[in-house]
């Protein structure tokens, strides 16, 4: 007990000192004590209580008189105050009365000072404002003439530099908002600008193509008429001042319409000015500005891309006509000009790499889908039309840069399909030619028929010279006819190797591989043919052999032909001889064996009309008719062969020969054949003596003694050992060199000696 009082003096003495806030814990500290403490405290507290209300009464007490006396002393200042305040309120009253004026021009003048700031932060907040409006109407009004660049500019100055100024009012936040659409807008008239300007490239590509490769053609032939140092590059000057940016149009058409008056097309108008490129300028640019270049360039080159393939495809019936091929062409060089254009005008747009990529993906195309419609083409004048294009196409778009080799390769190739064509269509006129011959001697009534003919034809024999008008040349129609034609066919395979950019060796060695071709091949097939057909009797057999040789000594004057065309000396070591020798030969061959395969099968004929009475007791006493006709036949034939070749003549006429010996035996020897009277022998054996007189009469100038007779020598021996029954010789000189039967073989006199 004694020991909490302290405490709870303590207590007292805090809750008196300290701030209220403080008042809670100490009260809590009376809680936490010992049982009873509440108690006590409360004891504590009343005793403290009473003895400051003790204090304060004592206070009272001691201060009590002065309180009196100041209260006296209010109540006597109360009647002054009250006077004081009269006083106060009635000059109050009268200095109101007085300041109502001053007060009211004082609030006028406030007023009109309010109003003049006002005026002066209006003006200055309408200074800042203008420049927004004026850029802003400014915009409006490029948008509708459509000036999207310069539209674009401005809403970049009105962003970055008038709008910030002004942006806590409403109109600029409205601006704010519709700057991104206006943006938006212009990229979709933009693009939709650039879709119609593609379209349109697409649709007239051909016609740019058309006319470039037109201005490639004549800057070809121009520059073939200037100096060198006035030369110059025909794709490069087409760049030269014209990375001006065209954007006065909005229409994405061609610059100019492609069907002019007359007037308006002497005016001299490149490739590239038949386009108007703003589009593409205003939608690089524009995309450029909005930070979208990346993206304009990748659609525009996917475009391009799929542009490119549809140029490239080309139309089932391209082949058929010239201007299918025209027309192809005409396409492709219009999108690379276009291409290159934009190569060089823009920056990046397109580059060199890509154009080379999109070139050689073009040209692996162009040349699949030439080899595939060039080998439909069957008429070499189309092929040659082919061929023009193809070097125009060619010598066009290397003017513009890009390589073109793979097309001159392509071309020899197409060369080979050119004289395949040929040499078929101078197939069908050989055929033409040996047709409509008459296959007699050329007549030449006069000099002037002559010089007509030689001039055809080189052809030099001093002794024809000699003889008087009329006379005949030893060759017939054809032969100046097709020297005529190999002529012909040396200058349209010339003109294939023509703007080739090939060496005079070279083309000379392409026409002479070509003629050796036409003469090997073709014309040896023609002869060939001809010399197999049914109706070349015989005369025609002759003259075909004899216009061959004609034909053979003509060829050197073919290749002096070929040599003054090229301007190429025939001594030089590279240069090819033509091979119409060996075609000659061969024909020649060939009728020669004929020749003699149809003399055969005429004596054949005769032979089949023999009819021989072989029991007849006696013989007429004179040769057999069929025989008869066949030796007169012969030496008519034979008289024919005067022109030819005397080795020729000679075999013919030994064949023949030969060839009767050899069927008048097998007639003696028919296994039907039963039995022969002598009275046919003798009359076989008269028959036999007219063959021999034939073969002794010569009837084919050359042949040395007997030789002829000897066809008929084993006839001859065994109808003798026959007529004069003598086989006691014949035994006895069998075998020996000296026989006077010894051609007669025993079994063949056996089996003659049985019939």
């Amino acid at each position: 007990m004694a020991d909490s009082l302290p405490e709870h003096d303590r207590i007292l003495q805090e809750i008196e000192s300290t701030d209220t806030a403080c008042v809670g814990p100490t009260l809590r500290s009376v809680y936490d004590d010992q049982p009873n403490a509440h108690q006590r405290f409360m004891e504590k507290l009343d005793t403290c209580i009473r003895n400051h209300d003790r204090e304060i009464e004592k206070m009272c007490n001691f201060h009590h008189q002065g309180f009196v006396d100041a209260i006296t002393e209010l109540l006597k200042v109360r009647a002054d105050a009250e006077k004081l305040k009269v006083q106060v309120t009635d000059t109050n009253r009268r200095l109101q009365d007085a300041g109502k004026e001053v007060i009211a021009q004082t609030e006028e003048i406030i007023r009109c000072r309010v109003q003049q700031r006002n005026i002066t932060t209006v003006v200055e907040k309408l200074q800042l404002c203008l420049p927004v409006l004026e850029m802003y109407s400014k915009l409006k009004e490029q948008m509708n003439v459509k000036r999207y660049y310069s539209a674009l500019k401005t809403m970049e100055q009105l962003e970055n530099l008038y709008l910030p100024r002004v942006s806590q009012y409403r109109f600029c936040q409205i601006m704010m908002e519709n700057l991104p659409k206006l943006r938006e807008e212009i990229k979709e008239i933009s693009m939709s600008d650039l879709k119609d300007f593609l379209e349109s490239i697409r649709k007239h590509s051909d016609r740019i193509g058309e006319t470039a490769m037109k201005q490639a053609q004549q800057q070809k032939t121009f520059s073939t008429t200037l100096p060198k140092q006035n030369n110059v590059n025909y794709g490069r000057n087409m760049h030269l001042g014209r990375s001006r940016i065209l954007e006065s149009k909005n229409e994405i058409t061609l610059k100019r319409t492609f069907e002019e008056d007359d007037e308006h097309e002497e005016e001299v108008l490149t490739a590239q000015d038949l386009v108007d490129f703003s589009p593409v300028y205003r939608c690089l640019h524009i995309y450029s500005v909005l930070g979208d270049g990346e993206i304009f360039e990748n659609y525009y080159r996917k475009q391009r891309r799929k542009q490119a393939r549809l140029v490239l495809q080309p139309q089932s019936s391209m082949h058929e006509t010239v201007e299918g091929y025209r027309r192809y062409f005409s396409q492709i060089v219009g999108f690379f000009v276009v291409e290159d254009h934009i190569l060089h005008v823009t920056q990046g747009l397109v580059t060199r790499t890509y154009t080379d990529e999109l070139w050689n993906m073009a040209l692996s195309k162009i040349i699949a889908v030439l080899r595939t419609h060039s080998s439909y083409c069957s008429d070499p004048d189309l092929v040659l039309e082919l061929k023009n294009l193809i070097v125009v196409f060619a010598d066009t778009l290397q003017g513009y840069g890009f390589p073109v080799n793979r097309l001159f390769d392509l071309l020899f190739e197409i060369r080979d399909q050119y004289n395949e064509t040929l040499l078929k269509k101078w197939s069908g006129l050989f055929r033409d030619i040996f047709e409509a011959d008459n296959y007699s001697p050329i007549p030449v009534a006069n000099e002037e028929e002559y010089k007509i003919v030689i001039s055809k034809f080189p052809f030099q024999d001093p002794e024809l010279d000699k003889q008087s008008f009329p006379k005949k040349l030893p060759m017939s129609q054809s032969v100046p006819q097709i020297y005529i034609q190999v002529k012909e066919f040396i200058y349209a395979s010339l003109k294939f190797s023509e703007s080739l950019h090939r060496s005079s060796t070279e083309i000379d060695d392409m026409l002479r591989k070509s003629t050796n071709l036409l003469l090997t091949r073709t014309l040896s097939s023609c002869l060939q043919n001809l010399i197999k057909k049914p109706h070349i009797g015989l005369t025609e057999l002759v003259q075909i052999i004899i216009n061959t040789t004609h034909l053979e000594q003509a060829c050197k004057y073919l290749e002096d032909f070929i040599s003054n065309i090229t301007n190429i000396s025939q001594v030089t070591v590279h240069t090819a001889r033509l091979y119409g020798l060996s075609t000659f030969k061969d024909a020649r061959h060939a009728a020669e064996g004929e020749i003699y395969t149809k003399l055969n099968q005429k004596i054949d004929e005769f032979i089949q009309i023999a009819d021989y009475d072989w029991t007849m007791s006696e013989s007429d006493g004179r040769a057999s008719g069929y025989l008869m006709d066949l030796i007169n036949f012969l030496r008519s034939t034979f008289q024919v062969f005067t022109h030819l070749p005397g080795k020729v003549a000679q075999t013919a006429c030994m064949s023949a020969c030969q060839h009767l010996s050899t069927s008048l035996m097998q007639m003696l020897l028919d296994s039907e054949l039963k039995q022969i009277s002598m009275g046919a022998i003798q009359q076989f054996n008269l028959d036999v003596i007219q063959c021999e007189l034939f073969a002794s009469s010569e009837p084919v100038p050359g042949f040395q003694g007997d030789t002829l007779q000897l066809a008929f020598i084993d006839l001859r021996q065994l109808l003798d050992l026959f007529m004069v029954w003598d086989w006691s010789t014949y035994l006895a000189d069998y075998g020996q060199a000296t026989s006077k039967y010894l051609r007669v073989n025993p079994s063949t006199a056996l089996t003659l000696l049985e019939k």
